[in-house]
């Protein structure tokens, strides 16, 4: 371990909560905020020569973060890395900016091709790590480049070279996305602003609103024994709407999202998915998986 001081702007114990969406957690051992490449190089620098793990945390939509808090640093991108820029057919933007942002000044350029990204609640660089796609929308048809940042240095990686798979990328620990290219396609903007407006209300109809949730709880399985049906209806025809352990519960609207009523934590959380997940095993023989990102010693039962 280096005895080598963090750089300016690194905080001790920061809360994490407030960060999440669902509103639980503990605090950050390290936390600092990046508005740009020399910043964010400086602090992963830092982190390797001090040999503790880096964490980045965007609109933390897809997160669950432990009680305890989280080793290591933990970073926020803002600044010049959330910032959203036209250039032509094609935008660019830092990895902090807001997916549903990105889609809708494509929208309003008369860009078509980034229109399911309004229904993806998170930062570019967690859709990208994540390869967050949604509503037969893919990242990777769009996505012409990234640029990552690591204690070496800047590497630009084409979608191809993301080793892109289901809800996962090859952006490695260490390595921080601070930068994508969305290539994309004219078209009439009243047109494109239609389609979001759709995409978003199919969102609205489905999907629970104004809750403090992370999104979907487990993967969509796609193993025989679940016959198609989404991890939403397999939670659901279990008898998992409006289950509750503790502060946590299972929404009435849509089994697979959880809401924080007010008080739960997040082994509050962990323990309704584990009863919801056993519920589906005993009904269907189906294994479901979580789907949400954790951050911390966040352990779940049957791992």
């Amino acid at each position: 371990m280096s005895d080598k001081q963090p750089p300016a702007g690194v905080k001790e114990r920061f809360p994490l909560a407030r960060l999440s969406t669902v509103r639980t957690g503990g605090a950050a051992e390290h936390f600092a905020r990046a508005s740009d490449d020399a910043t964010v190089q400086e602090l992963l620098s830092w982190a390797y020569g001090a040999d503790i793990e880096v964490s980045v945390v965007g609109s933390g939509s897809n997160l669950l973060i432990a009680d305890d808090g989280v080793r290591g640093l933990v970073v926020k991108l803002d600044g010049s890395l959330a910032a959203i820029e036209l250039e032509g057919e094609r935008i660019r933007c830092g990895a902090g900016a807001r997916l549903p942002a990105v889609a809708a000044r494509a929208a309003r350029a008369g860009l078509t091709g980034l229109e399911f990204g309004v229904n993806i609640p998170g930062t570019v660089g967690g859709a990208v790590k994540m390869n967050a796609n949604a509503y037969e929308g893919e990242l990777a048809r769009v996505l012409e480049w990234v640029e990552i940042c690591s204690a070496d240095g800047l590497e630009r990686r084409t979608p191809h070279e993301l080793g892109f798979a289901y809800r996962r990328s090859n952006v490695a620990p260490g390595e921080v996305v601070i930068r994508a290219c969305f290539s994309l396609t004219p078209s009439d903007p009243e047109a494109v602003a239609t389609n979001i407006a759709g995409m978003r209300a199919r969102r609205r109809e489905a999907q629970p609103q104004g809750i403090r949730t992370f999104g979907s709880t487990f993967k969509n399985p796609d193993e025989p024994r679940a016959r198609g049906r989404s991890a939403g209806l397999l939670l659901a025809e279990s008898g998992c709407n409006g289950l509750q352990v503790g502060g946590a519960r299972f929404s009435e609207k849509h089994a697979n999202f959880i809401e924080n009523t007010g008080s739960a934590t997040t082994a509050d959380v962990v323990a309704l998915m584990a009863e919801g997940r056993r519920r589906v095993r005993e009904r269907f023989g189906v294994e479901l998986e979580p789907e949400v990102q954790t951050l911390g010693e966040v352990r779940f039962p049957w791992q």
